[in-house]
């Protein structure tokens, strides 16, 4: 038997701070031990829009695994739309079809958020820039506010209505323009569909962070390459990160994995420049499947249903 779990069931399944963790955990076991490799296999559609396949999703001590297949049409709300299957290890079972969107939100937006905090320097009063008020952002935000207190927020989207519906959830003020909000912030998160760059070195000053979830497609770029040179550029998984063709070898420092688990130390110097920019990686599709899939088995949420009958 197979359980349904729609977006709806995941919103009563998830909450920040056991996603967190588990991401953390994650982050932690990945790169310590062997593992065999993620793939990411994109695809132009003859529409107006991209698919996009992550497999398999691996972690240690989880005898399971996942395969997402997502597509994107930026003109659509929501823009990403797309099937995640959790299956067993033992016997290659569907144990679990879950919807896609909601998984990657969170995963990206809260696995962000930890690279945020890694390498942002801290302090209550620092002021939280948003360049892109869609659902990674939200949670971005909700993730950061779980992992510290910082001062003012400060938003700005293409879509007006949307970054004041943003600003009014989190307490936070619309600015007009991304060159503001850089302005403005010590911590800049950006999550747009930009095919330009939205901030350039000139933008930033000494000290800040920024995090960019935009380098997850070819053509993709939010930050200026003269930002990445000057910065410290921390990365998710190295291998994916420069197959997607956004960002080079050259570009990348170090990853999160080895941040967290003190391999590197991350930003020694409080008056550097920082930038996150992940590409998403399967494990982490896992890591908040089989959280959802447990709390689902064990409440009885969600539909279940015998595909082969």
């Amino acid at each position: 038997m197979t359980r349904l779990l729609t977006r709806s069931d995941l919103g009563s399944l998830l909450e920040p701070s056991a996603c967190l963790a588990a991401l953390r955990a994650g982050f932690l076991a990945v790169g310590a031990a062997a593992a065999i490799p993620g793939q990411r296999v994109r695809t132009d559609l003859p529409f107006d829009g991209t698919a996009t396949a992550l497999l398999p999703g691996l972690l240690p001590g989880i005898a399971a695994y996942t395969v997402k297949v997502n597509s994107k049409f930026p003109g659509a709300r929501p823009a990403l739309k797309g099937v995640l299957c959790l299956h067993s290890g033992a016997d290659g079972e569907l144990l679990a079809l879950l919807d896609s969107a909601t998984v990657t939100a969170w995963r990206t937006g809260l696995a962000a958020a930890l690279g945020t905090d890694a390498l942002a320097r801290a302090g209550e009063d620092a002021v939280v820039g948003v360049i892109g008020a869609g659902a990674q952002a939200e949670l971005m935000v909700r993730g950061l506010g779980a992992l510290r207190s910082y001062g003012q927020l400060v938003v700005h989207d293409a879509d007006f209505e949307r970054a004041g519906e943003f600003a009014v959830r989190h307490g936070g003020r619309v600015l007009g323009s991304a060159k503001e909000i850089a302005s403005a912030a010590d911590i800049v998160l950006l999550s747009t569909w930009s095919r330009t760059p939205l901030l350039s070195l000139a933008d930033t000053r000494r000290g800040q962070h920024l995090t960019s979830l935009g380098a997850d497609e070819p053509g993709k770029r939010e930050l200026a390459p003269d930002l990445l040179d000057e910065a410290l550029v921390v990365v998710d998984d190295r291998q994916l990160v420069e197959a997607v063709g956004v960002l080079a070898a050259t570009d990348i420092d170090t990853t999160l994995g080895d941040v967290l688990r003190g391999d590197h130390p991350g930003r020694v110097d409080a008056g550097a420049r920082s930038v996150y920019a992940p590409v998403g990686m399967p494990w982490q599709d896992l890591a908040l499947a089989w959280l959802a899939y447990e709390r689902a088995e064990r409440d009885g949420v969600g539909r279940r249903v015998d595909l082969l009958g």
